[in-house]
């Protein structure tokens, strides 16, 4: 039972508000319902509307997942409607969607009921909730008996979306930002208050809580948010240039310092009194996949209470060399985890430190906290903790023999911070600066895209994607807008994991937050980054990254585009190529050729 009838919201209305929403690209249009929905929400439940509408249940980091295996959906829905589930498989194969699926078999229900309770968002989100915490013996019947249940009790249009949201394939067009745009409107009802619950997201990561704090005590509360342990910090994020001259300028100031640039997985470590937790750059717990670098931070690592920043790289115990990114990727896994430790070992390569017992050191200049981060390491003798190889420059050729000293160690290139750079949790921006080897050639440059849509494959690629649309991030508008549609590189095994993993993204139209010029077959939500290369940047009237920024009604195109094969799993697709990137970088190449000429 629920304590009062104020916080009671019928699920219905959230139900009436994602059908909305599924019917505009309009993302104006999507923080109107939004703030609609908020306003209508009782504040004591509105941290979890908040985190169903992001399509969870908690944050991230808690790592909590409903866990619901596709043929157990399956039997939850027969049994609510009745209906045997070859029946129901057949619906599935044509709808291609189990929500989908519900929606439509629950419409003509055979099974009756003489008492029904009331479907609320709070019923539904507590047993959704029950589902992800069952485990152990019986914990598969009690799933699908809490969900059996809650389907029974709940119209067709509601069990559409129940199904949806435990399937992972609530398809919105809203980011986590179009969400905060939207608490600012329906609470402040001021956009200029944005940067302050921005601000609590970024050190929290943790939406719904900065909701209802907003909602029950007002803006000033969140001044409140302080940095926590075992709570992960949205990670500043670096801009890039093409060269080691560009870095220099951006810089503006006599010296700056140039840190080893490593191609494996950076993680935020949270090392306290009793645990250690590990969290990835997309903030999920990824402790159990490195159990030897928990092992290594509390044996190594004196501080009771730290958070660090650090890149886990995997390494050739023979040489001592870096290995690449993908090597890294085998321990991504649920199983074979010791295997996984003995054939990949890893080195943790720390580079900044955000925390230390009580106090939060992100406020203080790069310089400063190089020094702590030394002072923690000073006295170490292993070979598995280290510090970053870093160079304090001052001229662009000190940067440029730093850089191939880098690149000859096995790195993909250098960053270059400012001295006096404090750091900024969740921001983009010139105080970090990423200059890779792939950006001192034209013909080499690397971008990390997103896949938006796709066309069918013909020929030998029939049954398979053909060609991939790829769009770069527009962090001013968070949209994603298209550069390119990339057909190379591609082995028949990348084909079939595309087509097989693409599927759970896929979606009937053009995304609310995808801009682009071209038609495609396929449509997807923004989730999935690969990275590519191609021969140069052209002007483009049917892509729309970097429109109208060099020319009217022009964006920016990739020339001869092709897949490097490397997915990259460890990324947002909000961390992808931002289009300010490609517009630089296009500028650049243009200064480049046209100086080439005058030679």
């Amino acid at each position: 039972m629920y304590c009062c009838d104020e916080q009671l919201l019928d699920f219905s209305t959230i139900v009436d508000t994602f059908e909305q929403m599924e019917l505009t690209s309009s993302r104006l249009v999507l923080t109107e319902y939004l703030v609609s929905l908020l306003k209508k929400t009782p504040t004591e439940i509105i941290d979890r509307v908040v985190y169903l509408i992001q399509g969870k249940l908690h944050p991230d980091y808690e790592g909590i997942e409903l866990g619901m295996a596709e043929k157990m959906a399956i039997r939850a829905i027969s049994l609510s409607a009745g209906l045997d589930t070859l029946s129901i498989e057949e619906i599935y194969r044509k709808t291609g969607d189990l929500g989908d699926t519900a929606g439509e078999v629950m419409k003509s229900k055979n099974q009756t009921t003489l008492f029904t309770e009331k479907v609320t968002v709070e019923r539904v989100y507590l047993t959704l909730d029950k589902i992800a915490r069952s485990g152990g013996m019986g914990s598969q019947d009690a799933k699908l008996r809490l969900l059996s249940s809650l389907l029974t009790d709940a119209t067709s249009r509601e069990s559409r979306y129940i199904m949806k949201f435990i399937m992972g394939t609530l398809r919105l067009g809203v980011a986590d930002y179009t969400v905060v745009d939207a608490l600012t409107l329906a609470f402040t009802a001021d956009k200029s208050n944005r940067q302050l619950l921005e601000h609590a997201y970024n050190v929290s990561s943790d939406l719904g809580t900065v909701a209802k704090l907003l909602a029950i005590k007002g803006l000033g509360s969140l001044r409140t948010f302080k940095i926590t342990l075992y709570k992960p910090i949205r990670p500043m994020l670096a801009e890039r240039v093409r060269s080691a001259e560009e870095a220099m300028e951006r810089m503006k100031q006599e010296a700056a310092a140039a840190e080893y640039k490593l191609d494996g997985e950076r993680i935020q470590i949270h090392k306290g009194r009793e645990k250690v937790e590990l969290f990835s750059r997309r903030l999920e717990k990824i402790t159990y996949y490195y159990p030897d670098v928990v092992e290594a931070i509390q044996q190594f690592i004196k501080l009771n209470e730290t958070i660090l920043e650090a890149e886990v790289v995997a390494i050739d115990t023979q040489t001592h060399e870096f290995l690449p990114f993908q090597e890294l990727m085998h321990r991504r896994r649920k199983h074979g985890i010791k295997e996984a430790r003995e054939n990949y070992p890893v080195i943790i390569n720390i580079f900044d430190v955000l925390y230390i017992d009580g106090k939060a050191t992100t406020s203080l200049p790069y310089v400063k906290r190089r020094k702590l981060i030394e002072k923690v390491i000073k006295g170490i003798e292993n070979e598995m903790v280290e510090l970053v190889p870093q160079s304090i420059v001052k001229k662009t050729e000190d940067l440029e023999r730093f850089l191939v000293i880098a690149i000859e160690h096995g790195c993909e290139g250098v960053m270059i911070k400012q001295l006096m750079s404090s750091y900024r949790a969740g921001a983009r921006e010139f105080a970090w600066i990423k200059l890779k080897r792939e950006y001192q050639s034209d013909l080499a440059d690397t971008l990390d895209l997103v896949i938006v849509g796709a066309l069918y494959g013909r020929g030998r690629r029939v049954g398979k994607y053909g060609a991939l649309l790829l769009a770069a991030y527009d962090s001013n508008a968070d949209m994603f807008r298209s550069t390119c549609k990339v057909g190379t590189g591609f082995t028949d095994s990348h084909l079939e994991h595309f087509y097989k993993n693409l599927e759970e993204t896929q979606i009937s139209h053009r995304h609310a937050r995808v801009d682009t010029g071209m038609q495609m077959d396929v449509w997807f939500e923004p989730k999935i980054v690969i990275e590519v290369s191609a021969a140069e940047i052209t002007l483009s009237p049917s892509h729309t990254a970097g429109i109208n920024s060099i020319r009217e009604k022009y964006g920016l195109a990739l020339r001869f585009p092709k897949f490097t094969g490397n997915i990259r799993v460890d990324k947002n697709p909000e961390d992808a190529t931002e289009v300010q990137e490609l517009t630089s970088m296009y500028k650049q190449q243009r200064r480049k050729k046209f100086g080439e000429r005058k030679k």
